[in-house]
């Protein structure tokens, strides 16, 4: 801080009080009280001598090797001794004094002094006195500790210097703060100084009295609330009423009574009641309280009424609300006749397993309509938190039940069809691990007491009729798979197709679209060139949809006034649903080094063109398009057989190791895996050695061994389905897979050739086509030409 040295008078030797805090400022006084020795000394040598005392601020009040450079020297205006010995003193202030050395410690501490002689300054026309004097009124207003008198002492003063020390020692000060109004000599700055402390001691005044009347005043809410309320009881007593809180409970208490709740959930029940009755409704206590005691008293606690399985009605409701899928209703029915016979679903859980929109939920709709039950669907992909099974504990901030609990509430009956969808997109988390915890809800040994975290209470699940669902059954856990009996859904011929369309889905879409019946017309001819050309799926999800969009603009024509019936064509078809989708096709006939796999994916059966070239090299293999492991395996195992079958395909001995092998699966892009294509990959790589060409109009599909045996494969139902689809002449498939064409159509059967092999001599002697002399492999074997593959995610069988 600037200081101002100006002219002073001679030095003096003063006998010295150092104190804890600042006491006082030039021209004011203050009672002090001293009781240390050296202190006394000090006070006595001063009225001994009738001479001032020196003031300095210090921690302790015998160091005088640590004190500020400025001080006060004061006179001592009254001084009483005290019986015990202390003295009494009331000092004024008399100017600023500068320390500069210490003259003696004991017996009388006593300091070399200069007094400091600070200029005047006049505050007349000065702005800054009035901002001072206002802020000092409003913090002697808020202030208990600062009388009337100062206010008018402050204003009183003329010099800039007095008004600041005036203000400096009046309000509530720091030790620290009031040695820095000290220590500023010039008048100016020291009234800036001031007024800045001023000014935050006033804000510092009005935030305490906000809060204070804050808080004053919701106390005083409070106790008018209290008074309030017991006067309402008091008329309520008079009146033979209840309170709100004792009438809630008593609410709840006939509920409890009223639902027949088992003997330990009633006690429960109780507990809670009594505790409810004792919480103050403000506690946050009394809704965790309130919200589980609603949850037990939601559920389905009673037996559900007798009732008896018909199976020719269940499978009349199958019928009407499905087509097709003959062999996936009778495993059904022969469930519910079990179930029927046991008296209660007690055996494995039903797991429907097929491609997306094949109906694995509505038959789970059907099945629950069949038994006249409630249907309740929970699904469970991506679910990463086993308390979404087995809810949260009421420790935790928004606890609730898992969704087993949530989905009884929801059904109302013990005894529902319960869906749970997609468990195959199961997931862990750090939370736990969900499949896990579903193991308790389906394993019929213990879902008799099955126990969510969030009620603490066991529930009995055994008459729950459970249903999974998955796309594929693979990622679920083995553990959880042996407890399901699996049902697969294959995908729909194009038959079944057209029929679903004309049976189910344009009735449903017309009455949602507020089309009258015979406003629009399907042909038989546009649903098959609906499903050919703008359909490509196993199930009739986005059939539906394309019957929706040309629904959507039959309705838009009606809305704007024509109300002619709408025959679809297929030009409109092109109009209002864009291009066709160009599938998979075969673009030749033959052709070298490229051979006709099928595939299994999600989606239904895929055709899979596979492709081999050998070009002069050192024996390297590479595998393109995006190949997993599995079909990398097939790939190697393929080019074992080869070379070990050379002289048998009159092949040079140093073919392959003189060449590099190259097999690539055109759209790289999407990956593909699985055991399906090792016959193929072994006929693309004996054709492109051999040069013979492979007839593509034969599709084929199974594993292959070293020893060139073929070895069988699934997904036969989807894989012949594709190969129809895309007008093959035949498909060969491994003679152990024989029992698999039982389940494909017979008009399918009737249009494709089939041939089933037990080892690859079989194999090429079907798919490669037979030339008089064999051509060894060129230099560089000619590029095969691009085949359309459709974007499909492959995992092949």
């Amino acid at each position: 801080m600037s200081r101002l040295l100006l002219p002073t008078p001679d030095k003096a030797t003063l006998p010295v009080l150092v104190l804890p805090g600042v006491l006082t400022l030039p021209g004011l006084m203050a009672p002090l009280l001293i009781e240390q020795p050296l202190q006394l000394a000090a006070v006595e040598r001063a009225a001994s001598e009738h001479g001032p005392l020196a003031l300095f601020w210090g921690r302790q009040g015998t160091d005088l090797d640590h004190l500020p450079s400025i001080g006060v020297s004061a006179r001592i205006v009254r001084l009483i001794r005290l019986p015990a010995g202390p003295i009494q003193l009331i000092v004024q202030g008399i100017a600023r004094v500068r320390f500069i050395s210490v003259v003696s410690r004991d017996p009388v501490p006593t300091l070399l002094i200069q007094t400091l002689e600070p200029p005047n300054a006049d505050l007349s026309a000065n702005p800054l006195r009035e901002a001072v004097l206002n802020s000092m009124r409003v913090v002697a207003a808020l202030s208990p500790t600062i009388p009337e008198e100062m206010v008018i002492v402050a204003a009183n003063a003329t010099d800039a210097g007095e008004l600041a020390d005036i203000v400096g020692a009046s309000i509530e000060l720091k030790p620290q703060e009031r040695q820095q109004v000290l220590d500023e000599i010039d008048p100016l700055k020291r009234l800036e100084l001031a007024l800045q402390f001023c000014e935050e001691k006033r804000t510092y005044l009005e935030v305490s009295r906000k809060i204070q009347e804050e808080v004053s005043g919701r106390a005083g809410k409070t106790q008018r609330e209290y008074l309030l309320r017991e006067q309402l009881r008091a008329i309520q007593r008079e009146l033979g009423e209840l309170e709100p809180q004792e009438a809630e409970v008593n609410e709840l208490r006939r509920q409890a009574e009223a639902r027949h709740l088992p003997a330990e959930v009633k006690d429960e029940a109780d507990r809670e009641l009594a505790r409810l009755a004792q919480i103050n409704p403000a506690s946050p206590e009394h809704a965790v309280i309130r919200t589980r005691l609603d949850w037990i008293l939601s559920l389905p606690w009673e037996d559900p009424p007798p009732s008896t399985i018909d199976l020719d009605r269940a499978r009349a409701v199958l019928d009407a609300d499905h087509y097709g899928l003959d062999k996936v209703k009778e495993r059904i029915i022969e469930f519910l006749a079990i179930t029927r016979l046991r008296s209660g679903p007690h055996g494995p859980i039903l797991c429907f397993v097929g491609p997306p929109g094949v109906g694995k939920t509505s038959l789970g709709q059907s099945i629950a309509r069949a038994l006249g039950r409630p249907f309740v669907r929970a699904s469970l992909g991506g679910m990463r938190d086993e308390a979404e099974i087995r809810g949260h504990r009421r420790t935790y901030v928004g606890a609730m039940p898992g969704r087993i609990v949530e989905g009884m509430r929801k059904a109302g009956q013990r005894n529902p069809v319960f869906m749970l969808d997609e468990v195959d997109k199961l997931a862990v988390g750090f939370q736990g691990d969900p499949a896990a915890a579903l193991l308790e809800v389906l394993d019929p040994a213990q879902n008799h007491a099955f126990t969510d975290h969030y009620l603490d209470l066991p529930y009995d699940l055994s008459l729950v009729f459970f249903i999974c669902t998955a796309n594929v059954l693979d990622p679920v856990p083995p553990a959880l798979r042996d407890r399901m009996e699996v049902i697969e859904l294959p995908g729909y011929m194009e038959q079944e197709k057209l029929q679903i369309a004309r049976r189910h889905l344009l009735p449903r879409q017309m009455a949602e679209h507020a089309l009258p019946d015979g406003s629009v017309v399907f042909t038989n001819q546009i649903l098959v060139a609906l499903v050919r050309g703008w359909t490509v799926e196993a199930g009739v999800r986005q059939l539906e949809r394309a019957l929706a969009s040309c629904c959507r603009k039959v309705a838009t024509r009606r809305a704007r006034g024509d109300q002619q019936m709408v025959t679809i064509v297929e030009p409109q078809l092109t109009e209002w649903l864009g291009p066709p989708i160009e599938g998979t096709v075969l673009e030749e006939a033959e052709s070298v080094g490229a051979a006709t796999g099928l595939a299994w994916t999600v989606a239904g059966g895929e055709i899979l063109t596979i492709e081999a070239s050998l070009v002069p090299g050192s024996g390297q293999l590479t595998l393109t398009g995006h190949m997993g492991e599995v079909m990398q395996e097939s790939a190697r195992a393929a080019i074992t057989y080869a070379r070990s079958r050379a002289a048998e395909l009159g092949l040079p001995a140093d073919l392959f190791k003189s060449s590099d092998v190259h097999v690539h699966v055109p759209a790289g892009a999407v990956p593909k895996d699985g055991p399906s294509a090792g016959i193929a990959l072994a006929t693309a790589l004996v054709s492109a050695a051999t040069r013979r060409p492979v007839n593509r109009r034969w599709a084929m599909t199974g594993e292959v061994t070293l020893r060139g045996h073929v070895l069988p494969v699934g997904g036969i139902k989807e894989k012949v389905l594709a190969a129809h689809r895309v007008g093959v002449e035949g498909v060969i498939l491994p003679r152990r897979n024989a029992r698999d064409l039982v389940d494909i159509p017979a008009e399918i059967r009737q249009a494709i050739r089939f041939e089933l092999v037990d080892d690859m001599d079989q194999v090429l002697a079907i798919a490669l086509k037979r030339v008089t002399t064999p051509t060894p492999a060129p230099a560089v074997a000619a590029e095969p030409e691009p085949v359309a593959a459709r974007s499909v995610q492959t995992v092949a069988r």
